[in-house]
Parts: C-alpha cells; structure tokens; sequence
C-alpha cells in the first residue's frame, strides 16, 4: 500500500474518532448470561438473543445429548461446499420441510396453500441476495422501501436497481405517503415490491401490517416482501412472527426470518411460492457462490425449531419486562412516533440521547453499573438519534429490569 493511501485511511479513521462515530472490536468474554469486559462482569443488555437460548447450557446439553442418542454419525462440522455440489446435507433438506409445516400450522392452512422453505447463511445474505435475483426477470420493477428498513435491505435494493428496476424510499411506517407513491407509480410498470421490516431494529415499533395488505389489495401489481428477523420467536402463538401474530401471513409474499436472534443458532430463511424458490436457487448469488452452513449448525436449528411453539411461557414474560421497561422511560427518551402511553411492540427499547458524547457517556454509566449497555450512533442512526440500544430476553428478571429502569433514572 502507498504512503498517499495509508494517510488517506489514517485521516479517515482520525475524523470518525472526532466524530465520536469510531468502531472497534470488543474484547469479551461471554459466561452464560453476562458479559466479561475488562474484568467486570456485566449483564448482557446488548444481544439479540431474545429468548435467552443462547445462554441456556441446560439447553445445549440437552442438545448434544440428543444428537448423540438420536443419529448414527454426528452432524458435519463443515459442509465444505456451497449448496450446488455437496453441501446440501439431510440436515439442510429436514430443516427446510420443517420450517414448511411451521409455516402451515401457524397459518392455519394445507400443503396446497403452503409457501416453501429455502435456508441462507444468513440475514444479510438473503437480504443482498433475493431483491436482486427477484429484479433479475425482464419485468419493469419499482420498489418502495420503509426508511428505516436494514442496511442489509438497503445493500439489497442498491443491487437490485436497474434501468428496469427503480426504487423510493416512503416515510417511515407512514402508509399515507406510501399511498400516494403507489399512486404515482406509472401504468407501465408491471411490478411494485413493498420492503419492510416487521420490527424495526433500531426503533423496535412495528410495521403496520394489516395496512400494507389493504394497500395490496388495491393493485394486482404489488407484492410485499417482509424482513421478521427481528420478531421470529418473539412474537405468535408459533413463534413465527409479527405476521403470525396479526394474521397476515398468506398475504405476504416474500417472508424472510432469520435463526442468529431468538434462535440462538444462525442462517436465514425465505418462505416463498414453490415457484420462487426455484428460481432463486438459479439465480441468487449468495446462495449460488457461498459455502453452506456447517450441518452440525442446521441440527441445532431443527431442535431449537421443535420447541419453539412450547416457548410461549418465555414469550410472555419478555413482553412483560419489556413493556415494563418502555412505560418507564421518559417520554423525552423515546423515539418521536412512540405513543404517549407505550404499548409492547417489542424487546429493542430505545433509549435516545441525540448527541453522541451523552451517549458515550450513559452507556459508560450502565457499565459502571454492572449492564453491558452499548451506544448505537450515526450513520448506524440517523443524525442526532444516538441512542443506547436496551434489548431485553427471556432470561431477565423483574428485578433486573427494576433495577436497569433506576440507573437510567440517574
């Protein structure tokens, strides 16, 4: 590398540290639920694992014990190559039926109604890779996408856009806008693709989506494609999501969850037309170009999948924390659009500073005080949103979360 491109980057990472917006790996160590950093050990506030089954070394025993007992040979602990060759394994291809007979009971509907299963590697793998191989058919495209959707769907989107293909951005969770772009959209295009979120990860709220099915209806050109990766698990009767949850799964088109939050585990899925399915496994380049997961992975995602209709128990009490938690913070913590009396949408609950010095120094505070609380700031949010990111699990008590609402009163 040239001396010009090394004070290039230099300069670039100077900036970002006067900005305050300078990353860099943790050092830590995890022990069941807590966090170790700097010899302090914390109580992990800062992942994604809302049922607390990563956490759970009951549970993995119980795992292990199974695969043991229950197969001839242990899983792979590689598949050594991508799906189109020989990482295709029984494990892959029994996770994906599964997650097909999820699908229909949580609809309540039969196999010839059904939508079929393909697993990825992972949320941003499905997000970069779908929009663009969907967008890939000579067919003149627009996408509208929610503004705050992930920058996976963002990077998805980017790769989508084409002379055939163009793509806007409506204002967020605001279907009033949303309307008017719809009608907007000129006769000759033959497809409009509606992107969001189920919850959103940085503010947690949810999209409404009973309205966006309503709005579908009033055009046989709109298809809707729904990221749940942050409400698999969480919410539903089944676990399976926000769409679930509303009754609105056999409206939705392209259904993405993921199995790296509430899982525990890791990969992604699309629940799809038959259809389309075989056509994302011709033209996806991720899943196209990409290693599969390891089996032994695909395993532990077939008996966390098992049990996760049993978890409503740790469902309820997430709620329970988790409303707690938002009703007690200020409201001038809150986002904007959050409601004068919160209601549970969700365990990601913001808690917003706007500057990103204050931040630092409140998540500083929640350390000190035994919570492994992290900042989140532009251009991860937008500017002057800085916020500490509180996502609560299953795992956490009454009187942990008392004991959280406290310190962020100090």
């Amino acid at each position: 590398m040239s001396a010009f491109i090394d004070a290039q980057l230099q300069t670039a990472l100077l900036q970002l540290k006067d900005k305050q917006q300078y990353r860099k790996l943790p050092d830590i160590e995890h022990y069941g639920r807590y966090v170790i950093a700097d010899d302090n050990t914390l109580l992990n506030i800062a992942s994604n694992d809302y049922l607390g089954l990563g956490s759970d070394a009951e549970l993995q025993r119980e795992f292990f014990e199974f695969i043991q007992q229950s197969m001839d040979c242990l899983p792979k602990m590689s598949a050594t190559s991508s799906r189109l060759l020989t990482g295709n394994d029984t494990q892959l291809q029994a996770l994906e039926d599964e997650l097909q007979a999820w699908y229909e009971t949580a609809a309540g509907i039969n196999q010839t109604a059904t939508k079929s299963a393909l697993v990825l590697n992972s949320g941003y793998h499905a997000n970069i890779g779908i929009l663009p191989a969907l967008t890939a058919l000579p067919v003149k495209t627009v996408i509208l996408a929610d503004k705050l959707v992930h920058a996976s769907m963002i990077d998805g989107i980017k790769l989508s856009e084409s002379k055939r293909c163009l793509y806007r951005r409506y204002r967020h969770n605001d279907y009033a806008h949303l309307a008017t772009m719809l009608a907007q959209v000129a006769e000759d295009v033959e497809r409009i693709i509606i992107v969001t979120e189920s919850i959103f990860s940085m503010d947690g709220d949810r999209a409404d989506l009973p309205a966006l099915v309503k709005l579908k209806a009033t055009d046989s050109r709109i298809e809707l494609y729904v990221d749940e990766a942050h409400a698999v698990g969480v919410l539903g009767a089944q676990g399976l999501g926000l769409a679930e949850e509303t009754n609105t799964l056999a409206d939705i088109d392209y259904l993405v969850g993921t199995f790296g939050k509430a899982f525990a585990s890791v990969g992604a899925y699309i629940l799809c037309d038959k259809i389309v399915k075989s056509w994302l496994i011709n033209q996806m380049r991720p899943l196209i170009f990409s290693t599969a997961l390891p089996p032994i992975n695909h395993a532990w995602t077939r008996f966390i999948l098992a049990k996760m209709p049993q978890l409503q128990t740790r469902r309820e009490h997430l709620a329970q924390i988790s409303l707690q938690l938002s009703q007690a913070i200020s409201p001038e913590y809150r986002v904007a659009s959050a409601a004068k009396d919160p209601i549970y949408e969700s365990p990601i609950v913001p808690y917003i500073l706007g500057d990103n010095a204050r931040t630092m120094t409140k998540a500083k505070q929640l350390q000190d005080a035994g919570f492994y609380a992290l900042p989140i700031r532009p251009p991860t949010v937008p500017t002057n949103t800085s916020r500490i990111r509180l996502v609560l699990n299953a795992a956490i008590t009454h009187a942990e979360c008392e004991r959280l609402i406290m310190q962020l009163s100090i």
